[in-house]
């Protein structure tokens, strides 16, 4: 029986996991944007290059996706889900540890190398939490609790981002994060204690070092499969949307809105709850049935407020007046068109993700369902590296910001409908 959205959130074949998760995407973020902060404020020695160790950093956590996943995927498959996951987060735990050393000695090396082990944990955890859920949900559980879990990793970003600028800048940040990232890390390993028990998938399976061709083996299985590379394919585009979007905000905002970084997290947090909102609306619409007939319209919808964005803000250019704070910004009536299309954005954006993921997680062998996850992971972040690249070529270009999100937005426009295509119709 459907459990509805929030229902699941009652039941012990969710909620641990749920929390498992939250928890570990709060960590990410807290530890990734104290960072950050460190760098860009210079608290650290930066040496003057603290836009390219920003840059490099993104790498960094990007990086183990490309060599870890397909390991993450095999093991996902050959051994015990919830076993692995203990695992896991006990390692989360002794990462923030490091990251306590790196923060109090200010290494740039040490601080990169726990920012590659958290994006290392992240990469073994992923097919683990995908892949669980289709073993403890019914089917017709299956959209709410993929909606439940994007909702909650949202907001989880936006809490671990705003927490971790916040805090490592007060006067004991270094203690205040440290300890915070600890008390996470335990908390995500007593709450995955509880995550009921699922089976190896493929016990018989062997787990080699090739990283290459264990690579090249899952993305290959994947794309001979078009029911299961739709899906994956469209995930894919939703987490190049989204991270252009998310790493233009703080330009967009100083340079085209003359606004201060309070109105970055502004926007962070409309990104946020909208996609929380978008992705409840979906189960709800579709009331459990696992469908992408929705997703071309969600794209559309999508394209018609990025282009109001561009139009809003196309002729805009912040002066040498002062940075202006939230309530200067929602003065202007521009300030709250754009603030309404940045939620209606990511309400559709919300709406376009779920079905997804529930029909990649459905359409997979369970033997194999691990790894197609662990594929699907290593085609999103070759998706997000592509669109950083291309962002770079059109700075390069002097494309204004407004600019950037109307290219991308039309490219959406075409990826929308695509999807209308009698072979994807099929496939959907």
């Amino acid at each position: 029986m459907d459990q509805g959205n929030l229902g699941l959130l009652k039941t012990r074949r969710f909620l641990p996991l749920f929390v498992t998760q939250f928890l570990g995407a709060f960590n990410d973020n807290l530890f990734k944007n104290a960072l950050i902060i460190l760098i860009t404020f210079n608290l650290i020695q930066a040496a003057g290059h603290e836009q390219m160790l920003v840059t490099i950093a993104t790498g960094v956590f990007i990086l183990p996706y490309f060599m870890f996943s397909a390991m993450a995927g095999r093991l996902a498959d050959k051994f015990e889900k919830q076993r692995i996951i203990h695992i896991i987060k006990a390692a989360e735990i002794l990462i923030m540890g490091v990251a306590t050393v790196a923060f109090f000695t200010g290494s740039i090396t040490l601080l990169m190398t726990v920012l590659f082990l958290m994006g290392t944990h992240s990469t073994f955890f992923g097919p683990l939490k995908y892949g669980i859920l289709p073993v403890h949900l019914q089917t017709s559980e299956l959209l709410s609790g993929n909606a439940m879990i994007e909702a909650g990793t949202f907001l989880a970003i936006l809490l671990g981002t705003i927490a971790g600028g916040v805090l490592i800048l007060t006067a004991h940040g270094l203690l205040t994060v440290s300890l915070l990232a600890l008390a996470v890390a335990v908390g995500g390993l007593i709450a995955s204690l509880y995550i009921p028990h699922a089976p190896a998938a493929a016990p018989g399976l062997e787990v080699g070092a090739n990283i290459v061709a264990d690579t090249w083996e899952l993305i290959r299985y994947a794309a001979l499969r078009w029911p299961i590379m739709l899906p994956i394919l469209a995930i894919s585009w939703f987490w190049l949307i989204g991270a252009t979007f998310l790493a233009q905000f703080p330009a967009f905002a100083k340079d085209v809105l003359g606004s201060d970084d309070h109105v970055v997290t502004l926007f962070l947090t409309a990104f946020s709850i909208g996609i929380g909102v978008g992705s409840m609306l979906c189960n709800r619409l579709l009331k459990g049935q696992i469908s992408m007939r929705y997703v071309p319209v969600a794209a559309i919808v999508m394209t018609a407020f990025i282009i109001d964005l561009y139009l809003a803000t196309r002729d805009l250019s912040a002066g040498s007046e002062p940075l202006q704070s939230i309530p200067a910004f929602l003065a202007r009536p521009v300030g709250w068109r754009v603030l309404i299309d940045l939620l209606m954005l990511a309400i559709a954006s919300g709406f376009y993700i779920v079905p997804p993921y529930a029909l990649m997680q459905l359409r997979s062998e369970p033997s194999h369902r691990a790894r197609v996850i662990a594929a699907n992971n290593i085609i999103n972040a070759a998706f997000m590296v592509g669109g950083s690249v291309l962002a770079v070529l059109l700075i390069a270009r002097h494309f204004s910001t407004p600019e950037i999100f109307l290219t991308f937005g039309i490219l959406n426009l075409l990826v929308g409908l695509s999807l209308y295509h009698p072979r994807t119709r099929a496939a959907a």
